[in-house]
């Protein structure tokens, strides 16, 4: 595992299904990832924090893709969830004292910007075509991150699915490559799929050499240990 920095740099993204409304244990899990926040800021951390779109996102395109031909329209309605979710990660750490970034960033570029002056930026998507993973593992590349830790609703990554493969293998340890492999090519095709990684991210990690750290994050202590570079019972891709 990668040796955590003084005063790192992380970025995490947060799987949209891991704030699902019909789970009674999101607001703890909520508290949760603040106080984790909290005491990363506390030690002079700066993080990033990319929200997923989860079942809001795949609901809305769901709802409109049978009036919707353009998969760059429904992106966009997959987009508008993430920001909703993010801006409810937001608020909640706001409202904790966190110094978090006033706004919620478009871009990559934005995002790194503000995390030059605050140590907390939360964000969601930015434009059709790039998932929140692609989206934080490009803003890890672009804020110098030490990882990017992608915080999922699985335990690690498998070679086929695990949950129409008894027979799947977890790794502990992946290159770039193999993680490839796995996930397959980097295109994005149609909106709202949702995959252990983003393709196109993997290949961004790959192209920048960007450690990953792959783990189920309704687990939040296993987040908090990503974060902090120590074992955290998932896959690290380096």
């Amino acid at each position: 595992m990668c040796a955590h920095a003084a005063m790192a740099t992380v970025i995490v993204a947060l799987g949209g299904s891991l704030l699902r409304p019909e789970l009674d244990e999101r607001h703890t899990w909520l508290e949760s990832l603040i106080g984790i926040v909290r005491d990363r800021v506390a030690v002079g951390d700066r993080l990033g924090l990319v929200v997923g779109g989860g079942a809001a996102a795949r609901e809305g395109i769901a709802l409109a893709r049978p009036l919707i031909d353009s998969e760059d329209r429904l992106d966009r309605i997959g987009i508008a969830a993430t920001r909703l979710n993010a801006a409810i990660v937001r608020e909640g750490l706001a409202d904790a004292g966190i110094p978090v970034s006033g706004t919620i960033p478009r871009s990559v570029n934005e995002a790194a910007a503000l995390l030059e002056g605050r140590q907390v930026v939360v964000m969601g998507g930015t434009r059709p075509g790039h998932t929140t993973d692609a989206v934080a593992i490009r803003l890890a590349v672009a804020a110098g991150a030490e990882r990017c830790v992608i915080a999922t609703n699985v335990a690690k990554v498998h070679d086929s699915d695990p949950r129409s493969n008894p027979d799947a293998e977890a790794h502990d340890r992946l290159t770039h490559a193999q993680l490839q492999e796995i996930v397959g090519p980097p295109e994005h095709s149609r909106a709202g799929p949702s995959q252990v990684v983003d393709p196109v991210g993997v290949d961004a990690a790959r192209r920048a050499g960007m450690p990953l750290c792959i783990l189920d994050g309704r687990d939040t202590e296993r987040i908090r240990e990503a974060i902090e570079g120590r074992e955290f019972g998932g896959t690290v891709v380096a």
